[in-house]
């Protein structure tokens, strides 16, 4: 029996324990490349989740709070709920959050526009 103890701790250890990686470990794009600086923390409200159900009723959640369009957040209303954005509106200025911000987000800038009488951004 104790021969049978060995083979398995050695099978263990072999090819089939190199390929399972750790669940818990970042993955490789989250990792810095070597010299580049992390990117600052993002000032503002943040879209963390959109939510599209049944009958046309969608949900944001931005900074924690679940809104529909017509609910305020920080004196700002929300006027439109897409798939992966929303646009809050405070005044006459439109603010584009988006779920999957791109690299000039990453920077600290927001996109807002001048509220006019277009149609609204997708």
């Amino acid at each position: 029996m104790p021969v049978f103890l060995l083979a398995l701790a050695c099978a263990a250890s072999g090819p089939a324990r190199a390929q399972l990686a750790d669940p818990t470990r970042p993955p490789p794009e989250a990792q810095l490349v070597a010299g580049a600086q992390a990117a600052p923390v993002r000032s503002g409200p943040q879209l963390q989740s959109v939510l599209n159900g049944n009958h046309g009723r969608q949900v944001a959640v931005i900074d924690g709070q679940a809104l529909r369009v017509g609910d305020k957040i920080n004196g700002a209303t929300l006027v439109q709920v897409g798939k992966d954005q929303v646009v809050l509106q405070h005044g006459r200025v439109r603010q584009v959050l988006k779920l999957y911000p791109d690299a000039s987000a990453a920077n600290g800038t927001v996109r807002r526009q001048r509220a006019s009488n277009t149609a609204p951004e997708n």
